[in-house]
């Protein structure tokens, strides 16, 4: 079951990756209705346990999720915008501080964390000069690369467990019936 969730994974992760605009709204959108879905679930834990000290707070909490659920389905090209900025920024903080840091410490991995520094800094300045257009398709292909390398790691463990499985077996007795014993 593991390789065949694998192979889907990795199918819609290569369907993704040629259409990384729909892939990008089709996140999106999945990425409001989960922050809808769970506002709600949220208002009703908090109506639940409104005895509680922290029930205006859980309220409060679920009212900014439904709300910015809404606004990201009403809205998914605006959203997929505000966090293609939000990655770039990422990038950008992330790959100074591992650049200076590589430099300031000069550890036992310095070149790699120099290296993974300048990719991430690299990487920010490229969307964020293509942006807003970048955020067409920066999303998107995060998260179908995301999938295609989750779905090949399940792959692999679907593949490798039943062999793994397979071996063990042919070393245990088995009965009249070709069940193992006990």
């Amino acid at each position: 079951m593991l390789a065949v969730l694998g192979a889907i994974l990795v199918v819609g992760g290569l369907v993704g990756l040629f259409y990384t605009a729909f892939a990008t709204l089709t996140s999106m959108l999945l990425f409001g209705w989960l922050l809808l879905v769970g506002g709600f679930v949220g208002l009703l834990h908090a109506v639940e346990s409104r005895k509680e000290g922290y029930f205006w707070l859980a309220v409060v909490v679920a009212a900014l999720n439904i709300a910015a659920g809404a606004v990201v389905i009403r809205h998914p090209v605006e959203s997929a915008e505000a966090l293609t900025m939000f990655a770039a920024l990422l990038f950008l903080t992330g790959g100074v501080f591992r650049l200076v840091g590589s430099v300031v410490v000069r550890g036992p991995q310095f070149g790699w964390t120099l290296l993974q520094g300048a990719f991430g800094l690299l990487l920010g300045l490229l969307v964020l000069f293509e942006w807003p257009s970048s955020s067409l398709y920066v999303l998107g292909t995060f998260f179908s690369l995301a999938l295609l390398f989750d779905g090949l790691g399940l792959l692999a463990i679907g593949v490798g467990g039943r062999r793994i499985v397979h071996m063990v077996s042919a070393d245990l007795p088995e009965d009249d019936h070709g069940r193992l014993r006990k």
